[in-house]
């Protein structure tokens, strides 16, 4: 890629003046290739010659000078670039040959350094607690996690996603205590919409009641312990709603190849397993006075005392409770041993739908997990327990596996006080934004909003041909999800989701059908060398929609390294933005010959760059909208 020549060559004339004076290259020397916002600045721009300064105790612009007359001599940089400048403070300045560009090949001009593309990655999201439906903010969750799973299948890693289903915790054991101590005449659609209701019930009841929290531990025991009416209960309701949310999921382009269930990392003595070996180390060991007497407890490491007092950081170091019962880590650190290979014990698996297998009592024996690597898509407030799993898997001598788990986290999604207020909440105390919240029922349904947004779609649309409403809709919701920072908050609000202008997924896919409507007029040779001329005399909107272009490859390659979707959110709607202006400002099937042969073949490169962003975002690339 061509930022990677830059660099290698600006490498190589570093080291060829530090050599010539007998200098030593700088340990922290960290040669950065950027954009420059201003096109007058050249395409790309390199600032090494300030951080050189100190070493060859000169001007940036002289260095930058002296760097700029090798790089002009240099094989690589003649290949690509048209002029190399120096400006002010010591700023060196490249300007592409559009010509050399055009005339490079698809496959060099697109290929990803894939490095060890041949590991196998898991990545873990989704992982909703089994007793309601989904809610906006799981939603989020789901759409980084099968974005990453995109991203890195197109650099050839095999990818195998999983879906933890946590059969054995509070919520299930709340849900099941509602169904047994609430009633309800309500008509409801789904079941989890009957859950949901129930969850919220039987939380208020706690409130008044607090001796009926007691039943939660009973029930828990149940599910734990298995084959017993409560534990079949809390298996009909959690597998209902299971595929509930799979079918759900479907809606968004979202799929799985496992779901992994907490019951039978108990049942299969993973944790057993996992316990015996950590007992063999100085970090796990059991509590034998204080409030946590009786515990079996992972050792905090050096530095972390401050935690100690933290009510939600002792739940999470403590593993086996002093009534038997495992916290949720305990079964996090059984499966991440079993995820990296190293449990020494596996799962048997059954079919559960159209390509997703499911652990299973009864099922057979498949080649899932043993990875290389593993990425955990949770959100922010679970970053130390996620540590902890860390923690164990060092401790346990695991060290590579440890370095190569790695926890996407991002912000929770709230409500905006309008959408809030529409709910039903109190918004008097005027806050910016509000938590969704399951044990009081408030928070957006997925299945509700993307059928608010199908309508929405749907009467703003002068043609319904081609894709449908909902389609359109759950790209919309997709991509609003997909854009942000990872570590911001999203703010949830109904009437800003709704939009389908400005920087949504709806303008993305209206851009791209806009071309294929441009080629199907043209009757555009795909298989069309690019043209040898025209590239000298750029209208700006040209020249700026080819810039763009150039950047792709660097873009999606940072945005893998990364791991970060919203940066190829930023980059699409950026290309989509320079694409519309490019076709409002020149004339394509009315140019002359030469500017027409020019402008569809720009045409058509934004299509494929189109294509190959729409679909590792997830996004559908209609013909026609």
């Amino acid at each position: 890629m061509i930022h990677h020549e830059i660099k290698r060559a600006v490498e190589e004339v570093i080291q060829l003046i530090l050599a010539s004076k007998g200098l030593q290259r700088p340990e922290d020397l960290k040669i950065t290739v950027e954009h420059p916002a201003n096109p007058d600045h050249g395409d790309y721009s390199v600032n090494i010659a300030m951080q050189l300064a100190r070493t060859l105790k000169k001007p940036p612009m002289a260095i930058a000078q002296e760097i700029q007359e090798h790089l002009r001599q240099h094989e690589k940089m003649q290949a690509w670039m048209a002029d190399i400048e120096v400006a002010p403070p010591g700023f060196i300045n490249l300007s592409m040959d559009w010509s050399k560009w055009a005339k490079s090949s698809a496959q060099q001009q697109f290929a990803l350094d894939t490095g060890t593309s041949k590991s196998k990655v898991i990545i873990e999201h989704t992982s909703i607690n089994p007793n309601k439906s989904a809610h906006i903010g799981h939603l989020r969750n789901s759409c980084i996690g099968d974005t990453l799973a995109r991203m890195l299948k197109r650099t050839g890693h095999q990818v195998e996603v999983h879906n933890y289903i946590d059969d054995l915790g509070n919520q299930l054991a709340d849900t099941v205590v509602g169904i047994l101590h609430t009633s309800t005449e309500q008509a409801f659609e789904r079941f989890g919409d009957f859950c949901w209701e129930t969850y919220a019930k039987v939380n208020k009841i706690y409130r008044e009641n607090p001796e009926l929290q007691q039943e939660r531990a009973v029930v828990l025991h149940a599910l734990e312990q298995g084959n017993n009416n409560t534990a079949w209960m809390g298996l009909l309701v959690a597998e209902r709603i299971v595929r509930e949310h799979v079918e759900e999921m479907k809606q968004f382009r979202i799929d799985y190849d496992v779901l992994v269930w907490e019951s039978r990392i108990v049942a299969e003595g993973f944790w057993e397993r996992a316990f015996e070996l950590l007992k063999n180390t100085p970090i796990f060991y059991k509590e034998t006075e204080g409030k946590l007497a009786g515990c079996w407890v992972l050792k905090q490491p050096q530095g972390e005392e401050a935690a100690e007092d933290a009510t939600d950081y002792q739940a999470d170091k403590v593993l086996v409770r002093s009534n038997g019962i495992l916290t949720y880590t305990a079964k996090d650190i059984a499966y991440h041993l079993w995820k990296f290979g190293v449990l020494g014990q596996d799962f048997r698996y059954k079919k559960f739908a159209d390509g997703l297998w499911s652990t299973h009592a009864n099922g057979v024996k498949k080649n899932i997990g043993h990875a290389d690597a593993v990425i955990n898509v949770i959100d922010h407030r679970q970053e130390y327990p996620q540590a902890m799993v860390k923690q164990a898997l060092m401790g346990l001598g695991f060290e590579e596996q440890a370095r190569q788990l790695r926890h996407v986290s991002y912000g929770v999604v709230s409500l905006s006080p309008d959408t809030a207020a529409g709910l039903g909440v109190d918004t008097s105390d005027g806050r910016h934004s509000y938590p969704m919240s399951g044990r009081q029922g408030i928070g957006v349904k997925v299945a509700d909003f993307l059928q608010q947004m199908e309508q929405v779609i749907d009467a703003k649309r002068s043609r319904k041909a081609g894709i449908s409403s909902r389609a359109i809709a759950a790209a919309a919701v997709r991509y609003y999800l997909l854009r942000f920072n990872l570590q911001t908050e999203v703010i949830f609000d109904v009437e800003q989701a709704s939009e389908i202008s400005g920087n949504t997924g709806v303008y993305l896919m209206y851009s791209y059908a806009r071309s294929c409507s441009i080629l199907d007029k043209a009757s555009y040779d795909t298989t069309a060398s690019p043209p040898a001329q025209g590239y000298d005399d750029l209208e700006k909107q040209e020249y700026m929609l080819m810039r763009q272009l150039a950047y792709w490859p660097e873009t999606l390659e940072m945005a893998i390294q990364e791991l970060a979707p919203n940066q190829i959110c930023s980059y699409i709607h950026e290309l989509a933005t320079r694409f519309n202006h490019f076709y409002a400002t020149c004339p394509i099937m009315k140019a002359d010959e030469g500017k027409r042969q020019l402008r569809l073949w720009l045409t058509y490169q934004f299509h494929l760059t189109m294509k190959e962003a729409l679909d590792i975002l997830g996004l559908p690339t209609p013909k026609r909208m």
